[in-house]
């Protein structure tokens, strides 16, 4: 097995690791409020924390790379991963503070390899057969992020909560041993102290501001005075950020790389897409378990039809890019996404279940057609240079639409009941379903339109090329 076949295999999974460690906990937040005796709204930081790190100082590791090397930021971010999913599982009565610190801890290591996969992959790899090696770790990132909540299920039925974290362990050790020779040598052009802080500091304020007006704005109040206030500060602050980078002499994001129509293009429709995809993640276990009654096993197996296409689909879509046109494969994506969403439309209160697995099947399988043309097309924009930045905005732009997409989605639905009753609703009502399936229509209209946007944008993309 060449070394480079060992270094993506590697890369893929430390990331299905890191972005199923962001889904997986979902599912055990009862039994883990339980056990660590806090309420619901606080277990719940176990996995906002986990998300607001990754998106906060991802674009910082990305930069580093660029300077000290990709591979370097790679390893060491394997260990730290490592070393806070062992303290995660640790349970000595230390409390929801001590798991909170480890799931930092983890977050500091998944940003690390996630700020640096893309653009090892994009190093090692040559033109002709990159497409299919991003389209594997495209596969590992969304299977990780899709599958979780049926694994954390699975690991539940025959083990604790604290294995949700263990498993990382060995499976890391092993990967690490695996893949750590493999990985690319590189000659640094920077050193630590080039780093951009002001900047580095600036975004992170930014995306904490913004991440956390919007995980509260639904418990205070969009109107609530901190929330209002929160969000500002953090549009001015990311005012003051671009202000910042275009006068430094090595800015923390060289924005000239959004000079490019293609790379801009790809980041917005990556990042829309992925938030469309959380719509059925989050919205359809409410259906199958609380609408339609169907018990948890039977749920996880229906929405495993997801991940089960796309972990088909994505290889396939990176070899056929790598021989075609990438734009017309993203653009065929696209319009099986498109397709998915009128399909959940369509779902009412007798839908059968293979229905639901259909409509899964083609999200799934187009996803896995976009979304790994799409990831060649981004790194292909920019100078070799600049691939750890590239990578890492690629990565933010994945884990802002998770946040984006679940508050979105949540909100949608709930916002919609709320209306329809004229009062507030923030949770399934067991003895009014007919409104629960209207705000999930509304959500999903949302969604749809949010695809469009998407389809709209790639149509432009395709037809300004041809031009």
């Amino acid at each position: 097995m060449s070394d480079r076949i060992k270094a993506l295999i590697a890369l893929g999974i430390f990331t299905f690791m890191s972005t199923l460690d962001g889904s997986i906990v979902n599912i055990a937040l009862p039994t883990m409020s339980k056990e660590l005796h806090v309420s619901t709204s606080q277990i719940t930081w176990v996995v906002t924390i986990y998300l607001i790190v990754i998106s906060a100082i991802v674009l910082i590791f990305g930069r580093l790379g660029d300077l000290i090397g990709k591979s370097r930021i790679a390893r060491i971010g394997w260990g730290i991963f490592i070393l806070g999913s062992a303290l995660a599982g640790l349970n000595f009565g230390w409390g929801l503070g001590f798991l909170l610190f480890a799931r930092v801890i983890q977050a500091i290591g998944a940003s690390m390899f996630m700020a640096t996969g893309f653009g090892i992959i994009s190093e090692i790899f040559p033109p002709e057969s990159r497409a299919r090696a991003l389209s594997i770790s495209a596969m590992f990132v969304s299977v990780g992020s899709i599958a979780g909540p049926a694994l954390g299920g699975l690991i539940l039925q025959v083990a604790s909560w604290n294995y949700i974290f263990w498993i990382n362990v060995p499976i890391g050790i092993l990967a690490w041993i695996f893949g750590n020779h493999a990985l690319p040598k590189e000659k640094t052009s920077g050193k630590w102290s080039d780093i951009d802080f002001k900047g580095g500091t600036l975004m992170t304020s930014v995306i904490v501001l913004l991440f956390l007006a919007l995980n509260f704005g639904q418990a205070l109040g969009w109107t609530n005075p901190l929330i209002i206030i929160g969000a500002l500060l953090g549009f001015i602050l990311f005012g003051i950020f671009i202000l910042t980078e275009k006068k430094v002499a090595q800015p923390l994001l060289d924005l000239g790389i959004f000079k490019s129509k293609l790379f801009s293009m790809s980041i917005i429709m990556a990042l829309f897409n992925f938030t469309v995809a959380m719509f059925s993640s989050i919205l359809l276990p409410f259906y199958l378990q609380d609408f339609r009654n169907y018990g948890p096993g039977l749920a996880g197996m229906i929405m495993m039809a997801y991940p089960v296409a796309m972990l088909i689909a994505s290889p396939l879509a990176g070899s056929a890019a790598d021989k075609m046109d990438k734009e017309i494969v993203t653009f065929v994506g696209i319009s099986g996404i498109v397709l998915s969403q009128l399909g959940y439309l369509l779902i009412n209160p007798h839908s059968a279940p293979w229905l639901v697995v259909v409509i899964l099947l083609i999200q799934g399988m187009s996803m896995g057609i976009f979304q790994s043309p799409n990831n060649a097309l981004i790194m292909e924009t920019v100078d070799r240079k600049y691939l750890g930045i590239a990578g890492s905005v690629n990565s933010l732009a994945r884990n802002m639409a998770f946040v984006l997409g679940t508050s979105l989605a949540t909100l949608i639905l709930f916002t919609a009941m709320s209306n329809q009753l004229g009062y507030k609703v923030t949770t399934y009502l067991h003895n009014q379903p007919d409104v629960f399936l209207h705000g999930f229509h509304v959500a999903f209209y949302f969604s749809t339109f949010l695809v469009l946007v998407t389809w709209v944008l790639g149509l432009f993309r395709l037809l300004g090329r041809k031009k």
